[in-house]
């Protein structure tokens, strides 16, 4: 009889890890990964006209880090860098009704969006900073203050910057823009108090554009990881993206983009037509 039960048991266990690695076999098969291997390309979504991840040069072309990221990305799966131009507020929506393959657009991950999406490990940290109106200098010194209504403070739509302002400044008057550029110039042109946006791209706004009319609070009172967006239900392609990042930050690629897009403003030219 204990021999039988025994026997029964192990029958059982075997059938058990059939159907687990059948189960496995069958996801690995329906990973993105798979895909993108098959048509050769990967699509990458990402939003241009943030500096300096995102952007159009002179003649036509994308560049940035996260134009270089995806490059990378695409070059280590060996297959086509394809770029899929997406409205910010619509990229999540692209990327679960398969318009792209990834998002690598600085996208914070924000537990509202991991409940659609999965992301990889964060390869880069920002946070929201503030500027301001050169008729404010010595009177504003914190992002504290902001919060009244005798100022107007200007956000990017549907970002993480119009959630800062809601969430730290709740009493003051607010304005939303589509773009980045054209919600700082509000500011540089004297037609707001500030500007609340991510703080890499306000230190080159700052430096190029607006160093004559606005000054810039360069402390970040957020933390914000971005991060490489993919749908939920993929564990292999997480851990390839996982292994890419790590891959990278240690074989020099990583710093040689971040030296480029981040710490100069060398890449500046190119933008200006």
């Amino acid at each position: 009889m204990k021999k039988l039960i025994a026997v029964c048991l192990a029958l059982c266990l075997c059938l058990a890890a059939s159907v687990s690695l059948a189960a496995d076999n069958d996801l690995a098969k329906k990973s993105t990964i798979q895909s993108i291997v098959k048509k050769g390309e990967l699509r990458v979504g990402f939003d241009p006209g943030y500096m300096p991840f995102e952007m159009i040069d002179k003649n036509g072309n994308y560049i940035g880090f996260d134009i270089d990221l995806g490059r990378e990305l695409a070059r280590a799966m060996e297959v086509k860098y394809v770029p899929v131009s997406i409205d910010f507020d619509g990229m999540v929506g692209a990327l679960i009704s398969d318009k792209c393959d990834v998002i690598i657009s600085a996208m914070t991950i924000t537990q509202s969006r991991n409940l659609r999406i999965s992301f990889a490990d964060s390869y880069i940290s920002v946070g929201q900073s503030v500027i301001l109106n050169n008729k404010h200098k010595g009177k504003i010194t914190s992002w504290e203050q902001l919060n009244d209504p005798k100022y107007l403070v200007i956000a990017r739509q549907g970002t993480t910057s119009e959630e800062a302002v809601k969430r730290y400044l709740p009493k003051a008057r607010t304005k939303t823009f589509e773009k980045e550029v054209d919600g700082a110039l509000e500011v540089s042109n004297n037609r707001a108090d500030a500007w609340v946006y991510d703080m890499p791209f306000n230190v080159v706004f700052q430096a190029e554009q607006g160093k004559n009319s606005t000054y810039h609070l360069d402390t970040p009172f957020t933390y914000e990881p971005l991060g490489i967006g993919i749908k939920q239900g993929d564990p292999d392609f997480l851990n390839f993206l996982n292994n890419f990042l790590k891959q990278i930050k240690s074989d020099g690629r990583y710093d040689r983009m971040y030296n480029k897009w981040i710490v100069t403003t060398d890449w500046f030219d190119q933008t200006q037509k």
